[in-house]
């Protein structure tokens, strides 16, 4: 296997966070974002999305949706479990990622993708220019804060998302909180579920993959 990778970019550091909480280590090749190399002939032949991650798997086939990729990788390198162990908690498993990325990645994505100056023309991630639309800023920074205020009750009586050990959400939680204080959104500090889980999270070695 090959994993595709951009350090400075969220969603393949959630990949490399979820084989850090495996002990797996997978060949990696680095693709350069700055340099658009993820729109060149080459990468476009790997993912016609032109977005990374991107997992090639040895028959020469490729995985480029994270969930995916996680999926894949839960296979092949089982424990510690990851996504779930039986039918309900692999369903809150995929229910509460999938809400973290409407709600966490997109509103942060769309905050900054149409402000910053440097994305004029690519307000969107993919093959197609986009324009920036200006307005949609203060909405991505909007929902970005109701899924704090979400996540932080749903943490109350837990010390992880879905209970007492880590799953992927809290993966995907943990890139989120960190991309948004990176868009200069920041999970107010009266949110002390919150704020007492993320400081646990980034305290993991993982969180430095």
């Amino acid at each position: 296997m090959k994993f595709y990778n951009f350090p400075g970019a969220p969603s393949p550091r959630r990949v490399r966070i979820f084989l850090a909480e495996k002990g797996a280590s997978v060949e990696t090749v680095s693709v350069d974002m700055r340099a658009r190399e993820q729109l060149s002939p080459a990468f476009r032949a790997r993912n016609p999305r032109c977005t990374l991650p991107v997992l090639e798997l040895d028959d020469g086939s490729f995985l480029f949706e994270t969930v995916a990729i996680c999926q894949y990788l839960e296979n092949v390198f089982p424990e510690p479990n990851l996504m779930g162990r039986d039918p309900k908690e692999m369903a809150q498993v995929l229910m509460w990622n999938r809400l973290i990325e409407a709600d966490g990645f997109d509103a942060v994505a769309e905050a900054l993708r149409n402000s910053v100056p440097g994305l004029a023309g690519r307000a969107l991630t993919g093959p197609r220019e986009h324009a920036q639309i200006p307005e949609l800023v203060e909405r991505g920074r909007l929902r970005a804060g109701d899924l704090f205020a979400e996540l932080d009750r749903q943490l109350a009586d837990r010390e992880f998302l879905l209970g007492d050990r880590l799953l992927l959400p809290d993966i995907t939680a943990l890139v989120v909180v960190d991309f948004a204080a990176r868009a200069k959104i920041r999970a107010p500090e009266q949110l002390g579920n919150l704020s007492r889980w993320h400081a646990a999270m980034s305290a993991r070695p993982s969180a430095a993959a």
